[in-house]
């Protein structure tokens, strides 16, 4: 690439898989992007589009949410001559590529260019690697029998091709979340991916754009302490970027919302274990060294931050099966709800005891009492107006998992006065997929770029 000047937009899309699509249109429509970047894959993600894979044959594998994205922002980015980066491809980058070609040619930008960037597919090699379980030290091969995939956390270069070949539209995988605001910076300016200055900065920069309304008051507010202005119309913001890497945080006019020192710090530390060692597949991210300046409403220049180089290996999510979760609740409210809360309990796990139910974990909590800190929970200082009572178990099998809902059924009309009950139309039985963490030699793993 030849390197270029000015200054590079890059807006927000998404921040996680579930995220609102109204901020994404506005800045499709209003922001005057460069580039607009979705980010909607996390280990969560991976699980469950695995689970649903396995539940569902006819499951594509990409976000489930990518035809109501793209119908909201396409018609805009080809009026606007904004290019999108996504990870919307999930377990299938290639089946969502082609998906949004068509969607493409539906908002009539017929001669879009769209290409698939896919990493090198482990799950058939890691269990006889060798290698060790991060988390828990064991050997990969301990859950070789229950694995169902192995994702490798792959970073900008392939993007960067893609971008460098014309692609004006790149759907990924399993991406590291600030390598897809990386690449377009790299692309537009032609950084070396060896360039640790300008790749520390870039990826801080990344970072706090990839959680998409974090930074503009989303996961922020606290009423009284931190008050955020019209938190329902949060918008998601963008970066304007230099040559050098130093960019302004800012969000498009008329949202709500707010752009200041406490929103970025909040976020540039938010999953950062050692912040001078955030380390990504790009390059390993300091955040010590960063300068942070309030350049105006609702915008925050940030600058210094530095970059070493990368390191020799790359992460990788395995998934593998681990039992079944039956899980439901029942309430009780008014005077002695409480008491009917604990009754209740020992009515179930006696029923549970004599239906033979093999669980690996029970858990029943007191939804309004006790079910976020559990035995630390300090006496309620006065009766609970209402308690909602949560059951779940972990199990090894799908029948014996069942048996929760079964007995929760049985309160109905064999358990207290004033049990209120759901009708049981959820499903009340989910399989689990649970993810570990190794590390690869990052020469194990490549990059494959396709155009639809």
């Amino acid at each position: 690439m030849t390197h270029k000047t000015g200054t590079l937009r890059i807006g927000s899309g998404a921040g996680w898989w579930g995220d609102r699509i109204d901020p994404a249109r506005w800045n499709a429509e209003r922001g005057a992007l460069d580039f607009l970047c979705f980010e909607t894959m996390a280990e969560a993600t991976v699980s469950a589009a695995q689970v649903r894979k396995r539940r569902d044959p006819a499951f594509p594998g990409y976000d489930t949410w990518l035809d109501d994205r793209m119908r909201a922002v396409l018609p805009h980015c080809m009026a606007n001559g904004t290019r999108i980066v996504s990870n919307q491809g999930w377990i299938h980058p290639l089946a969502a590529a082609r998906r949004v070609a068509e969607l493409c040619a539906e908002a009539g930008w017929k001669h879009a260019r769209v290409a698939a960037v896919s990493a090198t597919d482990l799950s058939g090699s890691i269990g006889t690697s060798g290698l060790a379980i991060m988390e828990s030290g064991a050997p990969v091969a301990s859950v070789a029998d229950t694995l169902i995939s192995a994702e490798p956390y792959a970073g900008a270069e392939a993007i960067v091709r893609a971008l460098d070949q014309g692609a004006d539209i790149v759907i990924t995988g399993r991406v590291a979340d600030p390598s897809l605001f990386l690449a377009p910076m790299m692309h537009h300016f032609g950084w070396r991916a060896d360039d640790w200055a300008r790749l520390g900065q870039g990826s801080g920069i990344g970072h706090l754009l990839e959680c998409g309304a974090q930074v503009t008051g989303g996961y922020f507010g606290d009423p009284g302490y931190k008050d955020v202005p019209d938190p329902w119309n949060l918008a998601f913001p963008y970066a304007d970027v230099e040559a050098d890497g130093t960019a302004e945080i800012g969000k498009v006019d008329g949202t709500g919302g707010c752009i200041d020192l406490r929103t970025v710090k909040e976020q540039m530390f938010y999953e950062v274990h050692d912040p001078a060692r955030y380390i990504t597949p790009d390059v390993v991210v300091d955040f010590t060294t960063a300068r942070l300046e309030q350049a105006g409403p609702d915008r925050v220049r940030v600058g210094g931050i530095s970059g070493r180089p990368r390191t020799d290996t790359l992460k990788v999510s395995m998934g593998c099966t681990e039992g079944y979760i039956g899980e439901d609740m029942f309430f009780f409210a008014g005077p002695g709800c409480l008491d009917k809360a604990r009754l209740a309990e020992t009515i179930l796990r006696e029923r549970l005891r004599l239906a033979g139910l093999q669980a690996d974990d029970l858990r029943i909590d007191f939804i309004g009492a006790n079910a976020v800190h559990g035995a630390a929970s300090a006496a309620p200082a006065c009766e609970p107006v209402e308690i909602a009572v949560r059951i779940a178990a972990r199990c090894a099998t799908r029948a014996q998992a069942e048996k929760i809902g079964r007995e929760v059924d049985g309160m109905a009309v064999c358990g207290l006065a004033c049990t209120g009950k759901r009708v049981p139309h959820q499903d009340r039985v989910r399989e689990v997929i649970g993810l570990w963490s190794t590390l690869v030699p990052r020469a194990s793993v490549d990059c494959t770029i396709e155009f639809v």
